[in-house]
């Protein structure tokens, strides 16, 4: 793609850059209606129309020049057709298909082709240039094709770590450190050589591409899986940026924007997250919180035993309560247990109980994951209390009923000397009674038990989530009827 002043000369050039930037206004007018859970599937749906929009304008002009041309390239078009096809049918089956608990694995997989993608189309524009390509196209692309590199493989193992896969769980690096920092250097140092011989352009993009993509191995194999909401994060900030530089070596606005938007969206959301578990974000790439060394030096379990409740007890300390907290995590979303949780808060408004959420940040794989699984249940925004709105409320909690979260309501974490030290938790044992549901008596992704599990207040519900709130449900109905 030439310059904006080629763009522009032709009457086709200037339909096409105006429809890029009325695409790249509704993206940045959908990530606004993001900001409230009440407009955000709006902002979605804007969002959407506005790639479809781009995609379309893309494909238009790419047809109008082969048909000036004899469609001398029309192998290439239809088998581009054919990939969009293929393209469009694994989105849709995917959005249908996959499982609440998977999609943190699929926003993983989403990342890997976006950063792939983007490598691609700078790596062919450096490739494909019949003379030199200028300083700014070797800076932007050489950095799409460093950025996307590190993405597409970084992504690949972090959707194998979410996914549970056993090779994965045994991996290991040993001298991490020195692995990062050597293939660090060698993608930069390939990346300059890159931009100071451009005659040398195959080589050193190969280099760039090579080094890259180790690195994005090495980058996360370390990373345990209690980081991995983060990390996700911060793959998809760069999944954005390495967009946004293809964007600027073919000239293409909707691709700037939109990688622009992601990149900086990342960024902040990464930085956020990091804050909430009191940790700096260098801190959470250089891996090792919740990996097995912090594990193994953690201080012994508490002392005590876990106290076993029944659905009927746990129904009863729920009907007479004048409070009640409820505390989803990823127990909940691998049980798909949503639903009845949300059944089982309604049951409860109606005899009068006041109910609340519990959210906590980095609760679940990925970011925002309870605020989605909630949302799918149709539970009222309203009632969904963020971290630091929710903990002074727990005092005043006749009930607090933790669904499946472990690491985010740990007591440990307000002491020294344990991998989770210094991160918020939600102040569930500060509640007048707590009822955890638990599949088993497994630790969290910490790798160490959960002081709240052997406390005085608290007991302990064991077995399928879902199976658990439905013998609830069904002994607070027998109370109430």
């Amino acid at each position: 793609m030439g310059t904006l002043e080629q763009t522009l000369s032709t009457p086709l050039g200037v339909v096409e850059w105006f429809v890029y930037l009325l695409a790249a206004v509704m993206f940045v007018i959908g990530l606004h209606l993001m900001n409230s859970p009440k407009t955000a599937r709006r902002g979605n749906l804007i969002s959407a129309a506005g790639m479809v929009m781009a995609c379309v304008m893309a494909f238009a002009v790419l047809f109008v020049n082969e048909a000036s041309n004899g469609f001398q390239h029309a192998v290439a078009v239809a088998l581009l057709v054919l990939g969009i096809v293929i393209g469009a049918v694994a989105g849709v089956w995917s959005a249908k298909k996959v499982k609440m608990t998977d999609m943190p694995q699929l926003v993983s997989v989403f990342n890997t082709v976006g950063g792939g993608a983007a490598a691609l189309v700078a790596l062919n524009d450096i490739l494909t240039s019949e003379s030199a390509p200028s300083l700014v196209v070797l800076i932007t692309a050489g950095l799409g094709v460093l950025i996307g590199s590190v993405t597409f493989t970084g992504s690949l193992v972090a959707a194998g770590k979410l996914q549970g896969l056993k090779f994965m769980r045994k991996l290991t690096l040993p001298a991490k450190a020195v692995w990062n920092v050597a293939f660090a250097v060698l993608a930069v140092l390939a990346f300059v050589m890159l931009c100071a011989q451009p005659e040398q352009r195959l080589l050193w993009s190969v280099l760039v591409t090579v080094f890259a993509l180790c690195y994005g191995l090495v980058f996360v194999i370390p990373i345990g899986g209690a980081d991995m909401p983060v990390v996700i994060s911060v793959l998809n900030a760069c999944t954005g940026t390495a967009v946004a530089m293809s964007g600027l070596a073919i000239n293409n606005i909707a691709l700037i924007v939109a990688g622009a938007l992601v990149g900086a969206a990342g960024v902040t959301l990464s930085i956020a997250m990091s804050k909430a578990m009191n940790r700096p974000l260098v801190s959470v790439l250089a891996g090792g919180f919740g990996g097995s060394d912090a594990a193994s030096d953690a201080a012994e379990g508490p002392e005590g035993t876990m106290k076993e409740t029944t659905a009927d007890d746990v129904a009863v300390q729920l009907v007479y309560a004048d409070k009640v907290i409820f505390v989803p995590g990823f127990g909940l979303a691998q049980a798909q247990a949503q639903r009845e949780l949300a059944d089982l808060g309604e049951l409860l408004k109606g005899h009068g109980v006041e109910v609340s959420y519990a959210i906590h940040p980095v609760a679940g794989r990925m970011p925002g994951h309870m605020n989605v699984l909630l949302a799918e249940a149709n539970v009222p925004y309203e009632e969904l209390v963020d971290l630091d709105d929710i903990n002074p409320q727990f005092p005043s909690a006749n009930v607090a009923l933790v669904v499946g979260a472990n690491d985010v309501t740990n007591p440990a974490a307000r002491r020294p000397g344990t991998p989770v030290s210094g991160m918020p938790i939600l102040d569930v044992d500060k509640a007048q009674n707590v009822v955890v549901m638990k599949r088993g008596r497994g630790k969290g992704y910490a790798g160490i038990e959960n002081e709240l599990y052997f406390k005085d207040n608290t007991q302990m519900l064991f077995g399928d989530a879902k199976a658990g709130l439905q013998a609830v449900i069904a002994a607070v109905k027998e109370l109430l009827a």
